[in-house]
């Protein structure tokens, strides 16, 4: 006789995935990263701010299970070297040395926007933070205010 075990997706390992981007301009540098917390293909939480202060001036951009901060880069350096490709054309297009502070905001807002549209797993708001001598600036660009590169 077999048992049953119930759903299929109940004994699925668990996915998670994010969109982060961190550029550096003449004396600081701007975070950014998507809202959307999933577990496998449910959304459990669609605004949470992954930007994580953990000083004044460090922050760590959180997975959506936030994990330790080991697990974190080697789960970024996985989804860029498998999921995030798409990004790397825009990146080598428009980044260019030597942007001020609100270029590098910009180009994050672009880029996340790019990704959050491609990327099943991410999506939501963007948050950045901008940081430099001055200290911390936070921003929220709502979803339906991210620009947007193709006609929807």
């Amino acid at each position: 006789m077999l048992e049953e075990t119930g759903p299929e997706w109940l004994s699925e390992e668990v996915k998670t995935g994010t969109t982060i981007i961190a550029i550096e301009f003449d004396g600081g540098v701007v975070l950014g990263s998507d809202s959307r917390v999933s577990a496998g293909s449910s959304v459990v939480n669609r605004v949470m701010n992954k930007l994580s202060p953990l000083h004044d001036k460090i922050y760590c951009a959180l997975s959506g299970s936030a994990a330790d901060a080991q697990t974190i880069a080697e789960m970024v350096n996985y989804q860029l070297d498998v999921h995030s490709s798409y990004v790397y054309g825009f990146v080598d297009a428009e980044y260019r040395k030597g942007m001020n502070k609100e270029e590098c905001q910009q180009f994050v807002v672009n880029t996340l926007s790019l990704a959050m549209n491609r990327d099943g797993s991410s999506g939501g708001v963007a948050y950045i933070v901008s940081i430099d001598e001055h200290g911390t600036e936070e921003k929220v660009i709502l979803g339906n205010d991210l620009p947007t590169f193709f006609d929807q």
